[in-house]
């Protein structure tokens, strides 16, 4: 899901500042709430586990280049779930600094693209789990139709910002068009994996119950709200 170096230009790329500005606005939102839960050690430790697995699902997980970008198996909802939204979306940002400050120097100037990319799928997830999840529900006794809910909203989120930004850098051309297509088609199919790992997830925390109820996940995972 990363933006190519060279789709959007130096003079456009002002614009992710600013939509990397509002993903900011809502981690600090979500982990103040998160704060008032738990703690900032708890918070720490949190987006400390989603950070480490964020850099291994872009750097170990295969990818693959596919019209305007690369299909990678991130993971989202799996840290939503595990973590909570502030902890997977801290996670997810330093993950990115860390592959563009030391593995893949190429892409850090597209980091507020790539940020805002990953983030605001994430809140949408957020925003979704609250509306069809009950509140007495923990997240191991989720279905499986709650859980492709949640990940489909998530490939749905990057497939639509990976559009808008390289539409917006390339323009309408019927290349761009059909390479847009392409990565889309491509990305979607994530939607077959995901779930089902995530559901795998939620089965082994709900038998190692003691242990999910730790500091290091969110209490959601198997408490209710």
């Amino acid at each position: 899901m990363h933006i190519e170096p060279g789709v959007v230009n130096e003079v456009k790329m002002a614009l992710s500042y600013a939509t990397a500005a509002g993903a900011t606005g809502l981690t600090i939102k979500s982990a103040i709430d998160t704060m008032r839960q738990s703690n900032i050690a708890a918070l720490a430790l949190r987006f400390i586990m989603a950070t480490l697995l964020t850099v291994f699902f872009f750097e170990v997980l295969p990818k693959f280049p596919v019209g305007v970008s690369e299909v990678h198996f991130i993971f989202g909802s799996t840290l939503f779930l595990l973590f909570g939204a502030a902890p997977a979306a801290i996670g997810l940002a330093a993950g990115l600094a860390i592959q563009g400050l030391f593995l893949a120097p190429a892409d850090l100037p597209q980091y507020f693209m790539n940020t805002t990319t990953l983030l605001f799928p994430l809140f949408a997830i957020s925003w979704i789990a609250e509306r069809i999840i009950a509140p007495n529900t923990p997240y191991v006794d989720l279905t499986y139709t709650q859980v492709l809910k949640l990940s489909a909203t998530y490939q749905t989120g990057i497939v639509a910002w990976v559009a808008f930004w390289a539409f917006y850098g390339q323009g309408f051309s019927a290349e761009n068009i059909s390479a847009v297509t392409s990565f889309g088609v491509a990305y979607l199919s994530v939607i077959l994996i995901e779930p089902a790992v995530d559901v795998a997830v939620l089965a082994i925390a709900k038998m190692r119950r003691g242990m999910a109820s730790s500091r290091l996940f969110t209490p959601r995972l198997t408490q209710v709200a």
